[in-house]
């Protein structure tokens, strides 16, 4: 099939992806999107996820020619496109530049060139353009609500197939939405980041979220939860705790991150610490029962006080530690400075991990689903180096003893090393992923909390 750019005009949307784009002109001209691709020479294949399916999350990279041929068949100039899909002016080195003239494309995953993607909404995305397609957007968790309709807009690079829940039921979460704008603003007065702040908030919250289970007093997110998943949570609940976690919690997160806001809040927890003369923390303590008061659980403050680890300790350590102007060498002075093993596990994790448990009975080889291609990639490229090391001892027997002696022990100890690295990669990898931090402790037999700082101390070098 022929087309003439321009024909018929296709408008993108504010945040979508590229790759979305493109699929929706094809169906504005008729066209399946894989035919309408042909009009790019491309440079690699579409992602996948492991299981085969195509990712939605998909995005497209263009050079110069391509960009320009993309507009033509949008109609619309090149300066609507770049204000519209945030994707539009990366660059991939490896793509013809303009004097080459090709039009030439090349796929990658969204999350890592401009953020956290989602599903759009289908019926906002009708009464723009006059058609029911699907849609995929660039937008960080506290746009995720479209007020319109009352849907949660679920993240696009997990393998399941639902694109929103119905939050209707629930409207506290769409306030939630309308009171972030303030919090954000707030941080900013503050010289906070406000995407850090709310980072910090989601991952102590996320943290309740597993502890919950075991909260006989919380009785308002498994209500919610209810609501998001139809009235059939209960069927499979852990499914349904993966898929409804953000849009459950979103209420306490945006709470969350104002209360820690407050200065008075950062003064009490200095009061509670006993100030310039450190005391135990207790389950009275002041700091914990204002903070369930400040997320509408007057009973949550013992449980709080009895958590110590996780990222809502490390921001009062750091309060305490820049009042007493002390602290170990090394350590920082940023509250919201949040550890890689302390971030939540994204739900496209979590399924894969859920999905290793039942197609390997819950064994200890379950990473091996969790764990994306580029990690397996070094984590496999580390151990034949240490292969090939190791291979090398066959060839050290002869000269002196103290010469074979020598060459024994170097690669010995190189090859010992490079499997230390993959043990390492291996355990940061399957902890991004979801898989808890206490069980990648015993699979690399090593401390938790040894683990722990090993992994911090890696990503501080990253």
């Amino acid at each position: 099939m022929t087309h003439h750019p321009g024909l018929l005009r296709t408008a993108p949307l504010r945040g979508e992806t590229t790759s979305s784009l493109i699929c929706r002109i094809a169906s504005r001209y008729g066209m399946e999107a894989k035919a309408l691709r042909s009009s790019w020479h491309w440079r690699n294949y579409p992602p996948r996820h492991d299981g085969g399916g195509a990712r939605a999350d998909a995005e497209v990279l263009l050079n110069a020619a391509g960009r320009q041929l993309l507009a033509g068949l949008c109609g619309v100039t090149e300066d609507v496109l770049a204000r519209a899909l945030p994707s539009w002016e990366q660059e991939d080195a490896k793509l013809p530049d303009r004097q080459d003239g090709v039009s030439a494309a090349a796929w990658r995953i969204a999350g890592a060139v401009a953020g956290p993607v989602t599903f759009g909404c289908r019926l906002c995305a009708a009464r723009r353009t006059g058609t029911v397609v699907r849609v995929v957007r660039y937008a960080p968790l506290w746009e995720r609500v479209c007020v319109r309709h009352g849907r949660w807009l679920l993240d696009a690079d997990a393998d399941q197939p639902l694109e929103h829940l119905d939050v209707r039921g629930v409207p506290e979460v769409a306030a939630a939405q309308r009171r972030w704008a303030g919090v954000a603003r707030r941080a900013g007065r503050a010289g906070a980041e406000p995407e850090r702040v709310f980072a910090l908030a989601h991952a102590v919250v996320a943290r309740w979220w597993e502890q919950a289970l075991h909260w006989e007093s919380e009785v308002i997110w498994p209500r919610r939860l209810h609501h998001v998943a139809g009235g059939i949570a209960g069927g499979d609940l852990q499914r349904w705790r993966i898929v409804g976690r953000n849009a459950v919690i979103f209420p306490e997160v945006v709470a969350l991150a104002d209360a820690l806001l407050c200065p008075a809040m950062a003064e009490l927890a200095w009061r509670a610490s006993g100030g310039m003369r450190p005391r135990v923390r207790g389950e009275d303590d002041p700091f914990c029962h204002r903070l369930g008061e400040r997320v509408g659980r007057d009973w949550l403050g013992p449980l709080v006080a009895a958590d110590y680890g996780g990222a809502l300790s490390g921001w009062r350590g750091t309060i305490v530690r820049i009042r007493r102007g002390s602290g170990p060498p090394g350590w920082g002075d940023d509250p919201w400075h949040l550890k890689r093993e302390q971030q939540p596990a994204t739900m496209a994790g979590q399924l894969r991990v859920m999905a290793a448990e039942a197609q390997a009975g819950g064994s200890g080889t379950r990473w091996r689903a969790t764990v994306s291609a580029e990690h397996r990639f070094h984590i496999t490229r580390l151990l034949d180096e240490a292969r090939e090391e190791l291979a090398q001892l066959r060839g050290a027997q002869s000269g002196t003893t103290a010469e074979v002696a020598r060459e024994l022990l170097e690669h010995l100890s190189q090859g010992a090393e490079l499997i230390d690295r993959a043990v390492l990669r291996t355990a940061a990898a399957a902890v991004a992923a979801g898989v808890a931090l206490e069980e990648v402790a015993q699979w690399s037999r090593l401390p938790t909390e040894e683990l722990s700082q090993i992994l911090a101390a890696g990503r501080s070098e990253d």
